[in-house]
């Protein structure tokens, strides 16, 4: 049987623990290489991202939510061991949990821990279902020989990035559609890694409560008890036609659903609302000149994928997190909007020295919004008539692209990109 560790994030044959670090934490399955669809959901994520941010609280049960009218957003497993969860009314969960350190939601924190999660998601597939802040669905389906490696292999990776590189951990389900693939990742959390294979179906279903399929509330809980359906094996036993004449087409839904059937597809979002690249350090940095050589090549980056895109772009971006996992952004305008590197970066470099005093840094990043589409650089084009410099730039530019382009991005270098 195939195993996968995932600490080292090995492949091997065999169930026993990992060959090369003896790690007893294994995912062993007879289809672990064959499954494409994952669900990745953060565990406990706005408590996590305050505990992360907050290490003295780490040990500590911690609510997200408001005053003591207010409902909990979120609890940590240290409060749900107690009996606290979401949506209960903070009073109760008060009294389930006296001793709680209570913490009003930071969004804007939580929104930006978001898109980093997402972004590493995406330099494995671009086919990623964001369902909320903190989970997606992701279709791995064609990306084993770009990978060299199985979705298995690559979302145990995905995970360790997530948690060494971000602070946080994340719990992996992976099936052959997004119905399993979600039921997969909520087996075992936290930390948890669950695959369901065609032949798991009916054993991992048959006890399963129908309060978990999307679209089953508390009314409708109420009719399917009427008719003495509280599991996936009571659904299971029911005709087809007899579900449709008593829910409707949800009936018929069901009746999929009992036998793991689910035919929708992972809907990619294709509207591009902006450009960006980050890199974390092995080690965090102060100085000024190694944090600039990293900034010019991810403007370069930034600008090639714009350029590759047909977009330009007015809003630059630039992205700072400390060694503490805190994060800044700082944003400036260019005259126009532009997909030239030779624009973008002085702004970059403007920014980054107004941050300087942030450093050390852990993590860096330049992205360009306000995008619209690029209609053979318009703006760019007028302002050459009354810029000379800019018209230079512009030919410089050009050339370097075109030689990159024909001789590999290593082709010509920058002297600010050796540091």
């Amino acid at each position: 049987m195939g195993s996968l560790c995932r600490k080292c994030e090995l492949l091997f044959d065999g169930s026993d623990s990992c060959p090369i670090c003896r790690s007893p934490i294994i995912v062993s399955h007879p289809e672990l290489t064959s499954l494409n669809i994952a669900h990745v959901d953060c565990d406990a994520f706005f408590a996590s991202v305050e505990k992360r941010d907050c290490p003295e609280l780490r040990n500590k049960p911690v609510i997200i939510g408001g005053g003591q009218r207010g409902v909990v957003s979120t609890a940590c497993y240290i409060a749900r061991i107690k009996g606290v969860h979401s949506a209960m009314p903070m009073f109760q969960a008060l009294k389930l949990c006296p001793e709680a350190v209570i913490i009003r939601p930071r969004m804007g924190v939580y929104s930006a821990v978001s898109k980093e999660i997402i972004s590493l998601m995406k330099e494995l597939t671009p086919q990623v279902e964001v369902i909320s802040v903190d989970e997606a669905f992701l279709d791995f389906s064609g990306t084993k020989l770009l990978h060299k490696a199985p979705p298995a292999q690559l979302l145990v990776k995905l995970a360790n990035r997530i948690e060494h590189e971000i602070g946080i951990t994340c719990s992996v389900g992976l099936s052959i559609n997004k119905f399993l693939a979600k039921i997969a990742s909520d087996l075992e959390k936290p930390r948890g890694f669950s695959l369901i294979g065609p032949e798991d179906i009916s054993k991992v279903m048959g006890t399963k409560p129908l309060s978990i399929i999307p679209g089953v509330g508390k009314a409708f809980q109420k009719k399917l008890d009427k008719e003495g359906l509280f599991t996936f094996g009571d659904l299971h036993n029911v005709g087809k036609n007899e579900l449709e004449r008593k829910f409707g087409s949800f009936g018929t839904r069901l009746w999929y659903l009992a036998r793991g059937e689910d035919h929708r597809t992972i809907k990619v979002t294709r509207s591009i609302k902006s450009i960006s690249n980050e890199t974390t350090f092995s080690t965090d940095i102060s100085d000024y000149k190694k944090l600039e050589g990293h900034a010019w090549r991810l403007t370069v980056k930034v600008t090639d994928r714009a350029k590759a895109k047909r977009l330009i772009g007015k809003t630059v971006t630039l992205k700072l997190k400390q060694h503490n996992h805190k994060i800044h952004t700082r944003q400036a305008q260019t005259p126009i909007p532009t997909n030239l590197s030779t624009q973008i970066f002085p702004i970059v470099q403007s920014l980054l020295k107004s941050a300087a005093n942030l450093a050390p840094l852990r993590l860096l990043g330049v992205g360009l919004s306000g995008l619209e589409k690029d209609k053979k650089s318009l703006p760019i084009t007028q302002a050459l008539e009354l810029d000379l410099e800019l018209k230079s730039q512009v030919k410089v530019e050009t050339v370097s692209d075109e030689l990159r382009k024909k001789f590999g991005p290593n082709a010509l270098k920058k002297g600010i990109s050796l540091n």
